[in-house]
């Protein structure tokens, strides 16, 4: 939802202003960099140290850091296409996050575990909430990023983003998360153009035996896992689990505690059973309920017209899916899937109930020597209901959406085991904008072993979420006491608008020129058109001339057009057998026209160095350090971000981690909410969490 509101968009609270006052210096200022050069420089001096000791009876099997730079690289992505191909030959920018990843910087969540992809950015704006995007337009509600979870999509349809809050699991259960930036809308659909982001978790077979975990923090007041796998037969394995977190509010620039704490208890299971050697089958489901508090700006009719109202939200949510997959021959297979989604959930003083249904069937099979097709089709319905809430609405209040799709990519040896074209493109029928196509081509070259070059050039839409088209949403603008006249902003759906476009072009290219050493570079151009943003009307003057309001009318439309280009550089170095780097860095220019406002931006550069240290005694240390540009629209100062952790193992069943995030910092601010006065910021934290294997 690009909603133009981050601007600094906060109401008095009774007859109080609560116009942002300005940063202290303190917190305006860009952190200090010899903190962190400190930090840097005893890393590396207590790596030297430790990597003297080469004994590989101490190292950890299958951990990241014992992993050669070659098994990284053909690490097995399958967003990409469909099907599982190694990631150092994969024609797009796709980086993964591993379980090990996962379990070394301590993740308690999976928007933070992104906080590390090179290229994304992720931004907390709250205690729960998040702003997640791949090459720009960054908002809560990032439309143009495409997620899912096991193959079920998590974005709503209705806001045109996810909500991160609601997206929990078990974070052991997680075998790899793989983000392509970039478009994926020529194998996935409308809504994945600039990223893909798929949460793949383990099948049950790998999650036998039990384990319980506990962690406690300055921001976890408490909470824990408990889960348990085991077999049915001989060929059927399950696993279930139940979480539950409770999380403290952060506070606001003005040393206010905000009420955006929030608490969960979350249950799941998966079964998995393969009968013979060519069927696979899958059921797994999730249920939640949640509790999680938010602040906004409501418009009154009398004076003082503008209040801050806290609020607190019940979310529940569950859902269950279903996958069957066949193996045909060594080249051919199909799969079906089907998923039911249900949730109902709180958000600027509405409450949004949704059910989805989806179902999928894909094909894949070998046409002659030098042909790979894959196609399918798929069919979704879903519908909504929203709570009636006076300073914003849905008309209709209720609504139901067919979506039909189906989609044909062709992968062509040109030149055996050196040079590879793909054509495919997706079709869709929606009930905003009709029948849509969306096209791509790539091209994959290997003039070496060890080097891989690739280009891309594709055509992604974005089709209109229910913000857009049903929308009718009031807001008061902040302003000083005394004025004599309320400011209120009001913006409006249009059902006549239309998907927005890009055509983007790729370039990349990867290399490991030593054993130890591998470098992964992506540019990118994109051209957008038909961006839809909120146009500006004529302001009338309403009310009683005892309580008169201004109203400022702003109309969705495809007004904004324009490019962005850029690029990202990862690099992955094994200094040692016990010691990894990793390091990447990302520059992004944006000329949108006419200029976008607050909402929907992203830095300018970002860089990032993660450090995995295998030490002697069973221990591991593990650090990550990171540099985000200042947000001018928003005023959101540039911030260096250092987290250190320390884990301990002292047998195969115990684990005990100890976390610092937030280092250099007391609390910072990384992103502004459109629907609240409060500019709440990211705090310090150190959590400790112990894991016991049964």
């Amino acid at each position: 939802m690009m909603l133009p509101l981050g601007r600094a968009l906060s109401p008095r609270v009774a007859n109080q202003s609560s116009s942002p006052a300005p940063l202290p210096e303190t917190t305006r200022r860009r952190p200090p960099f010899w903190p962190l050069a400190w930090s840097v420089a005893t890393l590396l001096g207590t790596a030297c140290t430790a990597g003297a000791d080469e004994n590989p009876a101490s190292k950890l099997n299958g951990s990241f850091a014992d992993l050669s730079i070659e098994q990284l690289m053909n690490e097995s992505v399958s967003s990409v296409s469909k099907r599982a191909t190694k990631l150092s030959e994969s024609p797009a920018a796709v980086s993964v996050i591993t379980q090990d990843d996962l379990r070394r910087m301590g993740s308690t969540t999976i928007a933070e575990a992104l906080r590390w992809v090179p290229g994304l950015d992720v931004a907390r704006s709250s205690a729960s909430q998040w702003a997640v995007s791949a090459r720009g337009f960054n908002s809560l509600f990032s439309n143009k990023l495409l997620v899912m979870m096991d193959g079920r999509t998590i974005y709503d349809p209705a806001f045109g983003g996810v909500f991160w809050e609601l997206q929990d699991t078990a974070m052991e259960d997680i075998e790899r998360i793989e983000v392509i930036r970039g478009p994926g809308a020529t194998l996935w659909g409308a809504n994945a153009v600039n990223g893909v982001i798929n949460i793949i978790t383990k099948n049950a077979k790998d999650t036998q035996g039990g384990f319980v975990s506990g962690i406690t923090g300055k921001e976890e007041h408490g909470g824990g896992t408990v889960q348990y796998g085991g077999r049915i037969g001989e060929h059927a394995f399950y696993r279930a689990y139940v979480k539950a977190f409770d999380r403290e509010g952060f506070m606001d620039s003005h040393d206010g505690q905000t009420p955006d704490d929030w608490n969960e208890v979350h249950g799941g299971f998966r079964l998995d059973w393969q009968p013979n050697t060519r069927d696979a089958v899958t059921l797994q489901g999730d249920y939640y309920e949640a509790h999680s508090g938010d602040t906004r700006a409501q418009f009154e009719p009398e004076p003082p017209m503008s209040l801050r109202v806290d609020e607190r939200y019940h979310n529940i949510g569950g859902n269950v899916l279903g996958r069957w997959t066949h193996t045909i021959s060594d080249t051919s297979e199909f799969s079906l899937q089907a998923y039911y989604d249900h949730f109902h959930h709180g958000l600027v003083g509405v409450y949004e109930t949704r059910d989805t249904g989806d179902l999928e069937f894909q094909h894949r099979f070998a046409l002659g020597s030098r042909q790979e097709i894959i196609w399918g089709a798929g069919y979704r319905l879903t519908d909504d209901q929203f709570s009636l809430e006076p300073n914003l609405t849905f008309t209709p209040s209720t609504r139901e959406d067919p979506l039909y799709t189906a989609f044909v990519q062709d992968k062509i040896t040109l030149v055996p085991q050196r040079l590879w074209l793909t054509l495919g493109s997706k079709f869709e029928h929606n009930n905003y904008t009709g029948f849509e196509v969306q096209p791509g081509a790539r091209l994959l070259w290997t003039p070496t072993d060890h080097q891989t070059v690739w280009a891309g050039v594709s055509r992604a839409i974005r089709t209109p979420a229910r913000t857009d088209s049903d929308l009718l949403y009031s807001i008061p603008l902040s302003q000083q006491d005394p004025a004599p006249l309320t400011l209120l902003q009001k913006f409006m759906g249009d059902p006549q608008v239309r998907s927005e476009e890009v055509i983007a072009y790729e370039l990349g290219y990867r290399v490991e020129p030593t054993r130890q050493l591998s470098l992964d570079l992506a540019l990118f151009y994109n051209r957008y058109d038909g961006i839809i943003s909120y146009l500006p009307g004529s302001p009338t003057l309403q009310g009683p001339l005892t309580a008169p309001h201004l109203e400022l009318p702003l109309t969705a439309a495809n007004g904004n057009f324009g490019e962005t280009y850029g690029g990202e550089l990862a690099v992955q170095w094994k200094v040692t057998d016990r010691w990894r780097l990793a390091a990447d860095y990302s520059l992004l220019q944006m000329h949108l026209h006419p200029e976008m406002v607050a909402e929907g931006e992203s830095p300018q550069q970002q860089a990032r160095l993660r450090s995995y240290l295998q030490l002697p005694w069973d221990l591991e240390f593990n650090a990550a350090c990171a540099y985000v540009d200042e947000l001018p629209a928003q005023k959101v100062p540039a911030y260096v971000r250092l987290d250190l952790g320390l884990v301990w193992r002292p047998t195969p069943a115990l684990e005990i981690g100890l976390w610092g995030q937030n280092l250099l910092d007391n609390r910072h601010l990384e992103f502004t909410n459109y629907s609240t006065p409060l500019r709440t910021e990211v705090p310090r934290t150190a959590q400790l969490k112990v894991t016991w294997k049964f």
